[in-house]
């Protein structure tokens, strides 16, 4: 392991986006000016430990103070804050949309329960953030203060005072293979949206017209109890895409077996895609007759274009998805 770059990842991580690339080769300049010409590890860690804890270091390069609970846990509290945050944003938008998926909704309009799901899920993430900022920030002032130690160096999130041998612990992560937290949000969210749009496509998906006052729903486009009928296997890939998020949550870089994973969902989904979109009763005929008449071809040829056409998305998206996960697996 280079230790030497797993420090200065550590120090610029910690630091604006633009400032990182020229910290980063102003600090391997400096170490490499203290080595000697043949080095060895117990050299490189001396080195780095004049050098001192990457938190500290990055406090003296960044022009934002370190003083929200103070310098000694302050790296850990924002690492918590980071890490929480996101997760249990996402947690309380899918809880969300899962009451509404197995509540009863006849007779409310697409419209109120769009803006209901909206508005709330807005509100919740408001109101989950405030929790999670309050009770860290809480928690962390009542330690500071029962910490009765003189020493204010930073602590590691293993609460202990940092040494060069923390970095073994740190695996290396080339920038081509690294998975971002709003990467994974972004992947839970998807998943939200999609399973409401699912479970609610009689309400959502369809024809709409002016009426000069704003959009009419007229005819939805899905047979909602053809689309309830695949509600197990539904569940299985809403399950598979959510443990699949949390893992790479936890690797935080594309692996082969994350890479593999990937590869069985997107086969799973595609081929749960193909099957229901394939279903004879799964289009309204309603939808059919308004839209082979609107665009003057023959019924069966308009769902016949729908079905290949979507299939071949579907396909081409799986296939490119799964090829950019062995792709990034194996980035240097």
């Amino acid at each position: 392991m280079n230790l030497i770059d797993v420090y200065i990842g550590e120090v610029t991580r910690r630091l604006p986006e633009k400032n990182r690339e020229d910290i980063a080769l102003e600090l391997r300049s400096a170490i490499g000016d203290m080595l000697p010409e043949e080095y060895t590890e117990e050299d490189v860690k001396e080195v780095l430990s004049e050098m001192g804890n990457p938190a500290v270091l990055a406090g003296n390069y960044s022009d934002r103070p370190m003083h929200l609970i103070g310098p000694r846990y302050y790296d850990v509290y924002i690492s918590l804050i980071k890490m929480i945050l996101p997760i249990a944003s996402v947690i309380s938008l899918i809880s969300l949309v899962a009451e509404y998926i197995f509540s009863p909704t006849e007779g409310k309009a697409v419209l109120d329960i769009v803006l209901t799901i909206m508005g709330e899920g807005i509100w919740r993430i408001i109101e989950v953030g405030m929790q999670v900022f309050f009770w860290l920030t809480l928690t962390f002032a009542i330690i500071e203060r029962a910490d009765k130690g003189k020493d204010t160096a930073p602590l590691t999130t293993d609460l202990k005072k940092w040494t060069p041998d923390d970095l073994k612990k740190i695996t290396y992560i080339p920038k081509k293979r690294s998975i971002s937290k709003y990467e994974v949000f972004g992947s839970l969210l998807w998943t939200a949206i999609w399973a409401t749009v699912y479970f609610y496509a009689n309400k959502l998906l369809g024809i709409y017209e002016s009426n000069g006052d704003g959009l009419v729903f007229v005819t939805p486009s899905m047979n909602q109890e053809v689309l309830n009928g695949y509600w197990p296997a539904v569940i299985v890939i809403i399950g598979f895409e959510i443990a699949l998020a949390l893992y790479k949550l936890v690797k935080k870089q594309w692996t082969k077996r994350i890479a593999f994973f990937n590869t069985i969902y997107e086969v799973i989904a595609t081929l749960v895609f193909i099957v229901i979109v394939t279903n004879p009763n799964v289009f309204q005929p309603e939808f059919i007759t308004y839209t082979s008449d609107l665009f003057n071809v023959g019924a069966d040829e308009f769902v016949s274009r729908i079905v290949w056409g979507s299939s071949a998305i579907f396909l081409f998206f799986a296939g490119l998805n799964s090829f950019e996960g062995f792709r990034k697996s194996k980035a240097q």
